[in-house]
């Protein structure tokens, strides 16, 4: 299949991959300790010394990092190498507050197109397919990533970036793509423009590898059904070294983590408890390979599952669920906890597209929610449609779904704008208004 198949890697035993992260654990706790003073003093605040972490048991010792501390570190604070061993950054988009940044040496970089390699082999691609990548480029670590995971595989690499739709579908067809590398809801946009062009019979595409946002399972079928592909998730983190960190196979029930390189835990977000393999919580990360910015149990605040079920590909390294909300945006409206993903489940099920907003409001101390939700183009140009009924039948879905009651607003197609990059599905007000 290639060299970045590597099969002593990806299909070791259960015991070969814990003595690799036992000794490099040992070291990299070591190695942080001495060289970035804001996590000595963090281990130290806790009791905590190099030498009480002999193995991942011992794991749960050591302090959590999260993003504020990463913020209130900005920009050097967990730099563990001087600047001039490092070859470059990244960057998270500082939307919801200070910049995160992350550093790299050459080191860092060939282990990170090491892993997206995998990614890109996992979903079939060799030497022989034409990667078509509309990550975003620059700062944002989606489409660096895949680039380098591409040259890796060896594969001709269309460095495409986001945004320009015609020009994407020409070179689509023209260079005869056959791996799709972008974000799942500007896959779902290009499938849509390809139709309305009328240029299916000229995408060659055979995989899609699609990470960076939330996505359902009903959303993968859609995609799948409209670009005539496999769809395959990607999962990472800009302050982990971006996508890469886990991928999936072809049997496409969870991403395998690259556990030479990573070691997971899922917690209870709200104590901190690790929990056993196969309980739903928040997944930690810690890097034992990393040199510039080696992050020891980062809180991603991404809920998932772990498991080590075998799989039929063959690799043995865990699989984390695709992560079904986050801690911290998980929305709590009348004192529910509601995740948009829920919300796009009803929607795919009763035929609409996973084109929709989440508007959420406080008057008088109420909480309110609204779902607005675009027609297809089928459902608009029928005559016969009845939207009203169309409109209860989410209403009383999402009600079941929620437990909550939830207005329901439909829109003509292509009223919600569409997004090149990460999907804005929620937009809350409740700091707008006075109680």
């Amino acid at each position: 299949m290639g060299n970045y198949y590597q099969e002593d890697i990806e299909c070791a035993s259960r015991d070969q991959i814990l003595a690799w992260q036992n000794e490099r654990l040992v070291k990299q706790v070591q190695y942080v300790y001495d060289n970035v003073l804001y996590y000595r003093k963090r281990m130290e605040n806790k009791g905590v010394e190099p030498g009480d972490i002999k193995s991942v048991d011992d794991l749960h010792k050591l302090p959590f990092l999260t993003k504020d501390d990463l913020r209130d570190a900005y920009p050097y604070g967990l730099l563990a190498r001087p600047l001039s061993d490092c070859v470059r950054i990244q960057s998270t988009s500082g939307t919801t507050g200070r910049r995160v940044v992350a550093f790299y040496t050459q080191h860092d970089i060939d282990l990170w197109d090491e892993c997206c390699a995998r990614a890109i082999m996992a979903a079939g691609g060799t030497k022989d397919d034409v990667v078509h990548v509309c990550y975003g480029y620059g700062l944002f670590t989606g489409g660096p990533g895949l680039n380098g995971g591409s040259h890796k595989v060896g594969s001709l690499t269309l460095p495409m970036s986001s945004g320009n739709t015609d020009r994407q579908i020409q070179f689509m067809t023209d260079l005869q793509a056959t791996i799709l590398c972008c974000t799942p809801s500007y896959a779902a946009y290009l499938g849509e423009a390809i139709h309305e062009r009328g240029v299916q019979d000229k995408i060659k595409l055979k995989a899609g590898i699609f990470g960076a946002e939330a996505w359902t399972e009903e959303m993968r079928r859609d995609i799948e059904k409209s670009l005539g592909i496999k769809a395959y998730d990607i999962y990472g983190l800009t302050e982990i070294s971006g996508p890469g960190v886990s991928f999936e196979c072809s049997e496409q029930t969870g991403m395998h983590i690259n556990e030479d390189h990573f070691i997971a835990e899922v917690i209870d977000p709200a104590t901190g408890e690790v929990l056993p393999d196969g309980e739903k919580g928040e997944l930690v990360f810690t890097c034992i390979t990393k040199e510039a910015f080696p992050l020891l149990r980062y809180r991603t605040r991404d809920i998932c599952v772990l498991s080590r079920k075998k799989c039929s590909c063959g690799r043995t390294h865990v699989k984390m669920s695709k992560p079904m909300g986050r801690s911290d945006d998980m929305l709590i409206v009348k004192g529910v906890n509601v995740f948009p993903s829920q919300i796009e489940t009803v929607l795919i099920n009763q035929g609409f597209a996973a084109n929709y907003q989440i508007i959420v409001t406080r008057k008088k101390n109420s909480d309110n929610i609204e779902v607005q939700v675009e027609l297809t183009p089928v459902m608009a140009a029928d005559a016969a449609f009845d939207r009203e009924l169309a409109r209860k039948k989410l209403v009383s879905g999402l009600k079941a779904m929620l437990g909550i009651l939830a207005d329901v607003t439909l829109v003509e197609p292509k009223t919600i704008a569409r997004s090149e990059g990460k999907a804005v599905r929620v937009i809350d007000k409740r700091n707008l208004y006075q109680n």
